[in-house]
């Protein structure tokens, strides 16, 4: 029998169990941040190397202590394990226990706008927020989309593109979930967002679907001039668009809204020359709407710009179309065959004209003719939708005023000719005739008992009766001529001086009176031998 061999001590250590914890441990909805924690108290190691597991996967999706998922999805749901192995050493620890990731869809918000997002500067428009789940006590926050520039945070739009925005100033009037412009205005023009929030510390809803709101106006300050003037271009075309200065703004940009949901210069997508912007071939990513904004952020009509790679466009005004004027559509071939041109022509997706050759006449345009419309080739295919924008006529009362008033200005001018040339041939015919002092006072009763004061060149008034037949005319200013015309001069006196000697000068003013007879002209005059000049002040009293 041997001897026993030295003693081996054996230490028997409890292998530790990891404890795992998760911040925040109750709702997570998608786009939070979610933080996974491994914590293992065993003083005996001294450097852990972490691993977590998800569900029953035996490979890691983690080699950290900290797990950190950013903008976590639905797909993140499940269970989560971690455990530890000893840095350089063999001790590795047991599993923890289970913890249980539940990842909801963010309530959305929906943003919608009635009655429609293309409307005339003066309607009023309504944009409305609302959230999918069926909870409440919303609250809403409203934002436009904008250029970016230095300071501004991009933020993900759920399809892909990164957009900025701003809030707006008043926002909080539509906390409600209802944001009503009345009247909507061309600086209202823009594409816009909301987002719901609830709770105390905030809960928000996902950032809306991005709204394009469109305000045509009746006089903006500039107009988009395009050329080609259409709203549809055929891909490799190419395209001007320039900003039309109406008044003293500087500083014109031309701007779009694309289907990749963003606001953007001319200088990301075309070549600037000062206020025009050129684009050499255009694709289908150019499709959008395309505006002039000055530095002060006045705004143009907005031009809705499509571009097709089909073999059919719909040529339609680029500009608001005026009530009472006529509206005219052509289908435009990339290809054009002569004789065979025929389409068919909608609106709003109904059926305007059929077989027609390629062209269709709306005669006197109305605000109902406002609306979407396309034209369609049985063999060629179908064209893209337009907007087209029928805007109320431009008031001329004013314009109609200043006509009328100027002619009555006109007729007054000539009624003061005829008296001064009446007078004159009086004064001539007394100088011929040598009337005697006792024929002149004999006139000049005959004339007190007509109901006529003699013309004097000392009397105040000068009353006198025009012929209508004196005077004709068509219209309106016509049948005011050829009414009776009560015709008061008051002669007054207005002193000049000149290299220091005063001169007398003698005017007229006139003032026009209907009378409800007419007579024919009689006149009677009892000057002096000299002749009497005046100088007529040209304003009716």
């Amino acid at each position: 029998m041997t001897q026993f061999s030295d003693p081996v001590k054996i230490t028997v250590r409890v292998r530790p169990k990891p404890v795992a914890s998760m911040n925040p441990d109750n709702q997570v909805f998608s786009g939070d941040t979610v933080t996974l924690r491994c914590d293992i108290q065993d003083e005996s190691v001294s450097s852990w190397q972490y691993s977590w597991y998800k569900d029953t996967s035996h490979s890691p999706v983690s080699s950290e202590q900290v797990y950190s998922i950013s903008g976590v999805e639905v797909t993140h749901t499940g269970t989560y394990t971690c455990r530890g192995t000893e840095r350089g050493g063999s001790r590795s620890s047991h599993s923890s226990d289970v913890i249980t990731l539940t990842v909801s869809e963010r309530p959305q918000a929906v943003l919608s706008v009635s009655p429609h997002s293309w409307l005339t500067e003066g309607d009023s428009v309504t944009l409305s927020c609302e959230v999918t789940d069926s909870s409440t006590d919303w609250t809403f926050s409203w934002y436009t989309v904008v250029p970016y520039r230095d300071g501004l945070t991009g933020i993900n739009n759920n399809r892909g593109y990164i957009v900025y925005v701003e809030l707006l100033s008043d926002s909080s009037r539509g906390s409600g979930g209802k944001y009503t412009l009345s009247p909507a205005a061309l600086k209202h023009t823009g594409v816009y967002m909301c987002r719901g929030e609830r709770g105390e510390p905030a809960f928000y809803t996902q950032y809306s679907n991005l709204q394009p709101l469109w305000i045509t106006g009746e006089s903006p300050p500039v107009s988009l001039i395009i050329n080609p003037s259409r709203t549809q271009h055929f891909t490799n075309d190419s395209l001007s668009l320039s900003c039309e200065d109406q008044s003293k703004s500087t500083g014109w940009t031309v701007r779009r809204y694309t289907h990749s949901e963003r606001v953007l210069d001319c200088s990301h997508w075309g070549s600037v020359t000062g206020s025009t912007c050129n684009i050499s071939f255009l694709s289908t990513s150019y499709t959008g709407v395309y505006w002039c904004e000055s530095e002060s952020g006045e705004n143009s009509n907005p031009v809705n710009i499509t571009v097709h790679d089909g073999d059919v466009i719909l040529e339609s005004p680029v500009h608001p179309v005026t009530e009472g004027h006529p509206l005219t559509l052509r289908c435009l071939y990339h290809n054009p065959n002569p004789s065979n041109l025929r389409a068919d022509f909608y609106k709003d997706g109904s059926v305007l004209q059929n077989q027609t050759t390629g062209e269709m006449i709306i005669q006197t345009v109305s605000k109902s003719d406002e609306g979407f419309y396309h034209c369609e080739h049985p063999e060629r295919g179908e064209s893209l939708k337009s907007w087209v924008s029928v805007r109320r006529p431009i008031s001329n009362d004013g314009t109609l005023g200043l006509v009328v008033g100027l002619g009555f200005l006109f007729i007054a001018f000539l009624i003061l000719m005829m008296l001064l040339w009446s007078y004159k041939r009086k004064k001539e015919k007394q100088k011929t005739n040598q009337t005697s002092e006792q024929n002149q006072n004999q006139s000049g009763a005959e004339d007190s008992q007509s109901g006529h004061t003699p013309l004097q060149a000392g009397s105040a008034n000068i009353y006198d009766t025009v012929d209508e037949s004196a005077m004709r005319g068509t219209g309106e200013a016509a049948a005011e001529i050829n009414k009776a015309i009560y015709t008061q001069v008051k002669r007054k006196k207005k002193s000049n001086r000149n290299n220091g000697a005063e001169n007398d000068v003698t005017y007229a003013e006139i003032e026009l009176k209907p009378m409800l007879k007419t007579k024919r002209i009689k006149e009677t005059a009892n000057v002096g031998d000299e002749t009497v000049y005046s100088e007529v002040q040209k304003h009716v009293k």
